[in-house]
């Protein structure tokens, strides 16, 4: 079931690994753009939002949290449009003094241009745009600042990656050493209690069936909460494969390198226990296990996202 028709909604549904944006309509007034996409993808941003607004000013984007995925267009669309971007509270002081560490882009070794914040949308407060009026609500755990948006009046709800329709990002605090899948539990919580009828998640299509993927959601959070390794082993591929989809192409042996260069691979390594060894071994059966499910390609020494 598709996402009907919304008044002063559209959705631009991007490929895996680079988030959804969301283009709120002002009435002329001046649109808003909720997530903005991944560095690598912001000219193509720039070009759909371009061609949606249809002539109508962009007043602002808005992140839902700042990884990377979801902010890195941030800075060509300032460029672009001359927009204000308003972020979480959270890690309001860490983008002003461009602090890669606290924004997770150096520990992941992730891509993200820096740009400036002008203002903090904070949990509770209300988003208006045009006759829009979308509630901040704070969802913790994938991302300790992450917000979702609640429209009560068309009963949509944006989820960013706190909820999609097959479950829900990686817990990043869980691979730091802080417990975070009681504050999962909570977002999934909160979300349910929203009585939405329609959820647009960070990644994958808008969907309707939001009881099911609370379901799902749950189910998954019960299996990680059994066994934590299995959460942590499933971030690092993801990681893996977040990380070719930057690179498009490398060769294995720099991939390796890369893997054990940047803090928090070797972190996830030794807290499940140190497996194969070697972190160079356990990185290549990592990247051996994504090219026999077919997310990855290794041909002649280097390494493809497929």
């Amino acid at each position: 079931m598709s996402l009907p028709p919304l008044p002063g909604l559209d959705v631009f549904q991007r490929g895996w690994l680079s988030s959804n944006n969301v283009l709120l309509h002002g009435d002329g007034a001046g649109a808003v753009l909720v997530d903005a996409g991944h560095v690598l993808h912001a000219g193509q941003t720039v070009a759909l939002v371009r061609h949606a607004l249809r002539g109508e000013p962009l007043a602002g984007v808005v992140n839902t949290h700042l990884h990377s995925d979801h902010c890195g267009g941030n800075a060509t669309l300032q460029r672009a449009f001359g927009c204000t971007l308003t972020i979480p509270p959270g890690q309001w002081a860490a983008v002003q003094r461009w602090d890669e560490h606290a924004l997770s882009y150096a520990p992941t070794g992730q891509r993200c241009e820096r740009f400036t914040a002008d203002a903090a949308l904070h949990p509770g407060e209300v988003l208006r745009v045009g006759r829009q009026q979308w509630q901040a609500l704070a969802a913790p755990g994938h991302d300790p600042h992450s917000l979702v948006l609640f429209d009560a009046e068309q009963g949509v709800v944006i989820t960013a990656d706190a909820l999609w329709e097959r479950g829900f990002g990686v817990v990043f605090p869980e691979l730091e050493g802080e417990q975070a899948f009681d504050e999962v539990a909570q977002a999934l919580d909160l979300i349910e209690s929203l009585d939405a009828r329609w959820a647009i998640p960070g990644h994958g299509a808008p969907f309707g069936d939001i009881p099911g993927a609370l379901q799902l959601a749950r189910q998954r959070l019960a299996a990680f909460r059994a066994d934590p390794v299995r959460h942590a082993r499933y971030a690092v591929k993801a990681l893996v494969a977040y990380h070719l989809m930057e690179e498009g192409r490398q060769d294995l042996p720099a991939l390796l390198q890369w893997f054990g260069s940047v803090s928090l691979y070797p972190l996830i390594w030794a807290c499940i226990g140190r497996p194969e060894g070697s972190l160079q071994a356990y990185a290549g059966t990592v990247v051996k296990e994504l090219a026999d499910a077919g997310v990855l390609a290794l041909r002649d020494g280097v390494v493809f996202k497929t």
